[in-house]
């Protein structure tokens, strides 16, 4: 394969994790948009439906510290393949169940989306950093660009199917179908099952010892550096939680305005979160990680001020702006950086990725707790705190030697073919 095939190729693979992201972002989206019609289906009060999502939350972050060793033994194509059908599956069956008004099927089920969600969310982030390495540039934020890209797609045809009255079982058969072919196809262009495995693929490498992969994935969480970038993902991962859960409410109830306008809060906050994903390459191949990652933070520190603390609306709404680009680059950059030796990215990964789902599973019920003694706007101050202490391991994300643009062209561009 000579090296401007091989490049092709590998341009190609990314155009395939990016269809990967947004997939992922679509299906997520596609089942939050009908939560009303969910929710009144199963006559569910709110403290309930919230329940339901915790079960999904708890699937997922129950399967995440096992994703690194799933991705090991499968490879990451076959990993998004499996949890992604998995995660269709669940779906299909938790809208079966809405439909006959089954609350037993709808709850086992919704564990079963919860892996799906967390595995899959794991492998395309592992077959991403690995795309990353063999092109030398760090383009994961336009992945992770992908999934917001996926959202925004499947709340707007979320929102047409509501105003069409179409039932939630009919709506996601179809989307779904549709969405787990696309999986199918775009699998087929992603890199060759090998090319991120936890062992060296040299011609001359020993042989792995029986038993390594489960402990190096035990291991990636006695590793200061992996820790470190887990403690910045937390903080991006809060930051980026908690305006999705909080902020359309907190603008409803901290200015005494319309649901219209809350949502036109959370769309401002989601509208600068991609904007900034989509300059997120440019910023990094400019400034390198740690600048950036501490341009992102001071943004969400500001952002965050503003909204909380200032009086007029407007002035708010510019603090969202503000906080939606510092929420933008934490994740997709510790990802990478949990990935720059490719040898130990999958159990790393599954590390970080573990770390920062949690904040999605503990922030918003404790912002929610906190906002019962204070209001929505101060209780989001408290997200201030591990933006701070972010802040000072921020260098942790510092690319190591095997960082994607560390090594020549030519090693990066080969693909052991």
């Amino acid at each position: 394969m000579r090296a401007t095939d091989v490049e092709r190729y590998v341009h190609v693979a990314s155009t395939a994790v990016f269809a990967v992201f947004f997939l992922n972002g679509f299906n997520f989206a596609s089942f939050a948009s009908r939560l009303p019609a969910v929710r009144d289906a199963l006559a569910m009060s709110p403290a309930q439906l919230g329940l339901l999502l915790l079960v999904a939350s708890i699937g997922s972050l129950s399967a995440l510290p096992l994703s690194g060793l799933v991705v090991q033994r499968l490879g990451a194509r076959r990993t998004i393949v499996f949890f992604a059908t998995l995660n269709v599956t669940g779906l299909l069956l938790a809208s079966t169940g809405v439909a006959l008004g089954w609350l037993s099927l709808v709850v086992p089920a919704m564990i079963m989306f919860g892996i799906g969600t967390g595995v899959w969310d794991a492998a395309m982030n592992i077959e991403g950093a690995a795309v990353e390495q063999r092109l030398g540039r760090a383009i994961m934020p336009r992945f992770h660009a992908g999934f917001s890209f996926g959202t925004m797609a499947g709340a707007g045809l979320g929102a047409v199917a509501a105003w069409l009255h179409a039932p939630v079982l009919v709506h996601l058969a179809v989307v779904l179908t549709l969405s787990l072919t696309g999986v199918l196809v775009a699998a087929r262009y992603l890199l060759p099952e090998g090319t991120h495995d936890a062992v060296d693929h040299e011609p001359n490498a020993a042989a792995p010892e029986p038993g390594a992969s489960p402990r190096r994935a035990v291991n990636a969480w006695r590793e200061p550096r992996t820790l470190l970038i887990g403690l910045v993902v937390l903080a991006a991962a809060l930051t980026e939680g908690a305006a999705n859960d909080w902020v359309s409410l907190a603008v409803v109830d901290g200015f005494g305005t319309s649901h219209a306008m809350g949502a036109v809060g959370f769309g401002v906050f989601v509208t600068a979160m991609t904007g900034m994903r989509l300059l997120g390459t440019a910023l990094l191949d400019r400034w390198g990680r740690v600048r950036v990652l501490r341009l992102s933070a001071g943004l969400s520190l500001a952002g965050l001020l503003v909204f909380a603390l200032v009086g007029p609306l407007w002035l708010a709404l510019i603090g969202v702006v503000a906080w939606g680009m510092g929420a933008a680059l934490g994740f997709p950059v510790g990802m990478s950086a949990a990935s720059d030796d490719p040898t130990r990215a999958a159990p790393r990964v599954a590390v970080v990725a573990t770390i920062g789902y949690s904040a999605f599973l503990a922030g918003p019920p404790l912002l929610g707790m906190l906002a019962e003694v204070t209001s929505y706007r101060s209780a989001l101050l408290a997200i201030t705190v591990p933006v701070v202490i972010g802040l000072f391991v921020l260098r942790a994300a510092e690319p190591l030697p095997t960082a994607a643009g560390a090594r020549p062209r030519e090693e990066r561009t080969s693909l052991g073919a």
